[in-house]
């Protein structure tokens, strides 16, 4: 009987098996060729502090690729909000004003790019890369190009439950992301505006037969999606205690490599969180690897190019397959 059960479990959710075992044998890789560093628990403390920057990120994108979207503004979305939160901060003293204001500018930031992209509208890859210029150019001229020194932001309550330890060891970060991830597969695949999400993606002609709001649904998934990066903002700039014009800078190449290798179709109708969640560790353990193995932090940029060719190219002929 639980035989029967495993297998089912296992045939449900072969892809993510897969890359679960993958990500092990990389990890097993990384130890053989640098020991010193993968046979240390410093490094797997140091994923848990890092790895969900890019995977909170990675869930948000999730959403927006099911729909059949892109979006290339998160980045410069995160920074602007970053900047909304240092200067709430250091005007008022205030961290939690300071994040009300941030998750408020990446909820605008969402609007914005959905009803460019549902009412003008424009293509969402051109639309978010033209906010993503608009949003950094904001951010450059508002802070002058100066970064911002959040002083005795180490000692709020609001880093503490950010980015302090839980149990004296587990960073809260990465409970965070375990916590976003339950609740984005819970509304994915166990709510209304989940199966609204998937059937927009699959199909926007057949989801308005059925009743569906597109366009208020993808203007929701864009708003979630400028909140996910307005909260990466302020948790990057809490555990920096400080923010920098170049917040932000970096995210989109790992955070794409994130949710195309964890199974998300660029054409819609079709997303995983679980595979995402899992992504996101061996996307986060393959820079450290390159670095330790001694070939060079430009090696990375590389790889997760080669990444994301690899899974949207496979991807493709899934979606030729099953057509």
């Amino acid at each position: 009987m639980k035989q029967g059960i495993t297998r089912t479990i296992i045939r449900r959710h072969k892809a993510n098996v897969i890359l679960a075992v993958v990500f092990m044998l990389l990890l097993a890789l990384f130890m053989l060729t640098s020991p010193q560093a993968f046979l240390s628990p410093h490094i797997y403390r140091a994923f848990l502090q890092t790895v969900p920057i890019i995977g909170i990120l990675a869930l948000g994108l999730t959403l927006v690729l099911v729909i059949g979207e892109i979006d290339l503004s998160f980045p410069s979305a995160s920074a602007l909000a970053g900047l909304v939160f240092a200067e709430i901060f250091i005007a008022t003293g205030d961290s939690l004003l300071g994040l009300i204001g941030a998750l408020v500018v990446g909820a605008a930031i969402g609007i914005a790019n959905g009803l460019l992209i549902t009412k003008v509208p424009i293509p969402s890859i051109v639309a978010t890369l033209g906010m993503g210029f608009f949003l950094r150019g904001i951010s450059d001229v508002l802070a002058d190009g100066l970064a911002r020194v959040l002083r005795g932001i180490g000692e709020t309550q609001l880093s503490a439950v950010l980015i302090g330890d839980v149990g004296g060891s587990i960073p809260a970060q990465s409970l965070w992301f375990v916590g976003l991830a339950i609740v984005f597969a819970l509304i994915l695949f166990r709510h209304k505006f989940g199966n609204h999400i998937l059937f927009v993606g699959d199909n926007p002609n057949t989801a308005r037969m059925m009743s569906i709001d597109v366009a208020k649904t993808k203007i929701m998934v864009f708003v979630m999606m400028g909140v996910i990066a307005a909260f990466v903002g302020v948790l990057a700039s809490v555990r920096l205690r400080t923010w920098f014009p170049t917040a932000g800078e970096g995210y989109l190449l790992p955070t794409m490599a994130t949710v195309f290798v964890g199974g998300t179709s660029m054409f819609g109708g079709l997303g995983t969180i679980l595979g995402t969640f899992i992504s996101a560790f061996l996307v986060g353990s393959l820079e450290a690897g390159i670095v330790a193995s001694g070939l060079g932090g430009f090696w990375t940029r590389l790889v997760f190019g080669l990444l994301i060719l690899i899974a949207v190219a496979i991807h493709s002929l899934i979606e030729r397959r099953r057509r």
